[in-house]
């Protein structure tokens, strides 16, 4: 495994992250590399037959227009998204992203079906521009070179950016473009041969994969731009299960753009994009080539462009290579970094944290953080008062990410919480003035402020459980009686108390799991033995079981909740005071994954019922946590206040004379109602657990 990883990353390069690069500088460059070799051979083929000689240097002119053109994009790209805010960046960088992938996907498409007539077709414009004269032959070679730079530039920009980090991507794409060079050269040499159309093709399914994974993560952005919903509909989280270090994981995110943790949008979109483009794909190589367009055969009248530039191929050459520097300049010039935005970098190594930064001034700051420690953690900027004003949440080994924030005057630190250890940069004095508005700082919360409402929170499911325990024992009497219809209604107020109680995604643990657990994952289902608890008793109410068969499940039930009771302090359950702002927003998260999924009914058909019981239990667990929310985020319970008013006002509109009623029964308008207002107040509560976050201890 230790050999594995000093493969990964010899030389201080992730390959996992340079290697897919590599293949889009290489195939990128390939396309490009051949284009140009194709214009030099049909001048050589015109020199050949034709009395006076044109000279190669004029493609070269364009060739040189056209590498200035990418460059200045790229800059242009790189300079303004680092003077946005965290929010533009990523809205910016989703759309740019989308966009890419939609034009490299066109540009597979489009090579599937013309490869055969390119050759034929740059050659009929080269003899058509090199009768007007060589500025049109530079002219020729600047927009066929020129189209592919921008492709290639904008790809290989957005791929970087969903790899997190930029040195090894860089080396990949650096890599894979001197491949091509000299591919191309031995091409034109004739000193090798390649198949291209099986080179072309197969490279092509590698790149659509890579695509479904940048416009994945170009969602992402979108979502984290607040442009498109879902961002907490979480398709799966691997970050605390997986190691971001293991070589596994590092191949399976380099070649594939994937990431650890998923919304449900970035997974339908990746699969969807991978099952409609490569079927097309390959389906399109089975159609006839396309035919060879038609103007290609016959000649055609020059274009306005094309007689300026005639025999001006030294002042065309200088308009393509300087225009593109003015205009990116410009743009640059142009952007709000002229106010006050800056970029400042900075890096974590084992020994400190931002130990480069020594100066700065007041504004908009954009600050790239390059991990260099080896191990992944937390990065926050904080003021003088402890306040955190920027923070990178996740910041992977060997990685780079950036945090923008409009600071003021004062004093500012980092403070890196990295798995091995907690380290300060040295504090910096901000000084000058801004008009913008400064971004107000988040204090961490202490464990010693967290204790009070927990303590709060551990006597109230404490009154729970001894509710719940005389309403069980309600349900045995009833059971004895064999009073079915009872019984129901004795388990449905049983199931609410406990959903009162608050165990949100198994967060008693084991002995939660006992009152509460699913037949899911037993080897037998709802038949195993280990199947217990109020979901075992719901069974078989509702599939006709008799009492002498339910008693006994209803006995353990009751001897599992007064174990619950006696463990409620422990960490097991309710003891650890850093859990109770994740359950202010897990209570109905639960709710939305196990009920309104239907994932937790056994015959009742009660989500319903016991989601309404946990927006009662979230008021609660929001009402010990009030203070603490309002001092960070003052509007922030006002408005989930708001917000559960109107779900628990399109939950009780579902009940038909006082009584609960199935989902399924409701008509698509009650539902979508219900989806809706529980959608909204998730989004809200979800700031909850990072405004209350307690800081990892050295």
């Amino acid at each position: 495994m230790q050999v594995t990883k000093v493969y990964l990353t010899l030389v201080g390069v992730s390959w996992a992250d340079a290697v897919p690069n590599l293949l889009i500088g290489l195939r990128e460059g390939l396309e490009a590399g051949l284009v140009v070799s194709i214009l030099l051979a049909a001048v050589r083929r015109v020199d050949e037959s034709a009395e006076r000689r044109a000279p190669s240097a004029a493609v070269w002119l364009g060739v040189l227009g056209a590498v200035m053109l990418s460059g200045c994009f790229a800059a242009v790209l790189s300079y303004s998204t680092d003077t946005l805010s965290s929010r533009a960046q990523d809205a910016v960088g989703g759309v740019l992203s989308v966009l890419a992938v939609a034009l490299v996907t066109g540009m597979v498409f489009w090579m599937r079906r013309t490869a055969r007539v390119l050759s034929a077709h740059l050659r009929r414009e080269v003899e058509h521009a090199m009768v007007i004269g060589a500025g049109a032959l530079t002219l020729t070679a600047f927009l066929a070179v020129g189209r592919e730079g921008l492709e290639t530039t904008l790809f290989i920009w957005t791929a970087i950016k969903a790899s997190g980090t930029t040195f090894a991507p860089l080396v990949g794409v650096a890599l894979g473009l001197g491949g091509a060079v000299v591919l191309c050269w031995l091409l034109y040499r004739r000193a090798v041969r390649i198949d291209l159309a099986k080179f072309f093709n197969r490279t092509a399914i590698v790149l659509i994969v890579i695509a479904a994974g940048v416009l994945a993560y170009g969602l992402g952005d979108l979502q984290e731009a607040g442009w498109l919903p879902g961002l907490r509909w979480v398709a799966f989280d691997l970050t605390q299960h997986v190691d971001p270090n293991a070589w596994w994981v590092a191949i399976t995110t380099g070649v594939t753009e994937l990431a650890p943790r998923m919304t449900v949008l970035q997974v339908v979109v990746w699969i969807t994009f991978l099952a409609v483009v490569i079927p097309a794909f390959v389906s399109a190589g089975r159609s006839d080539t396309a035919a060879v367009p038609m103007e290609i055969h016959r000649a055609r009248r020059a274009s306005r462009w094309e007689r300026i530039a005639a025999r001006r191929a030294w002042p065309v050459a200088m308009t393509l290579v300087v225009a593109p520097a003015l205009v990116a300049g410009a743009a640059i010039v142009a952007l709000p970094s002229a106010s006050a935005a800056t970029t400042t970098t900075v890096t974590v190594t084992r020994q400190g944290c931002a130990n480069d930064w020594r100066s700065g001034r007041s504004g908009t700051q954009t600050f790239e953080v390059r991990n260099n420690s080896g191990h992944a953690g937390e990065v926050n900027l904080t003021d003088a008062s402890g306040a955190v004003v920027a923070e990178i949440e996740t910041i992977g080994p060997a990685t780079v990410a950036s945090m923008s924030a409009t600071i003021g005057p004062g004093t500012y630190t980092f403070v890196c919480h990295m798995e091995g250890g907690t380290t300060r940069s040295a504090p910096v004095v901000i000084s000058g003035t801004t008009r913008l508005a400064v971004t107000v700082g988040v204090k961490p919360v202490t464990l010693e402020e967290l204790a009070v409402p927990n303590r709060q929170y551990q006597r109230y499911a404490a009154t729970m459980l001894r509710t719940l325990a005389r309403d069980v024992d309600a349900l045995r009497a009833d059971l004895l009686k064999r009073d079915g219809n009872e019984a129901r209604g004795d388990w449905l107020v049983v199931q609410m108390d406990w959903e009162r109680v608050g165990a949100s995604y198994d967060s008693f643990g084991a002995a939660g799991q006992a009152v509460d657990g699913l037949p899911g994952g037993l080897p037998d289902g709802v038949r195993d033995k280990g199947f217990i608890g109020l979901h075992r008793v719901e069974y078989g109410l509702y599939h006709d079981q008799s009492a002498a068969e339910l008693v006994p499940f209803v006995d353990q039930l009751s001897t599992d909740i007064a174990t619950v009771e006696r463990s409620l302090t422990t960490d097991d359950e309710a003891g650890d005071p850093t859990n109770l702002p994740l359950r202010v927003h897990e209570i109905l998260e639960d709710a939305q994954r196990d009920h309104l999924s239907g994932l937790d009914d056994q015959g009742a058909g009660a989500a319903y019922a016991e989601t309404y019981a946990d927006t009662q239990v979230t008021r609660v667990v929001l009402d010990e946590l009030t203070p603490l929310i309002t001092a960070r985020a003052s509007t922030l319970v006002p408005t989930v206040t708001r917000q559960l008013d109107a779900l628990q006002s399109a939950l009780l509109a579902t009940r038909v004379d006082g009584r609960w009623t199935r989902a399924d029964a409701e008509p698509r308008r009650a539902r979508e109602r219900v989806d809706a207002a529980l959608g909204a107040v998730l989004e809200s509560l979800s700031t909850a657990p990072n405004l209350l976050e307690v800081p990892p201890t050295p």
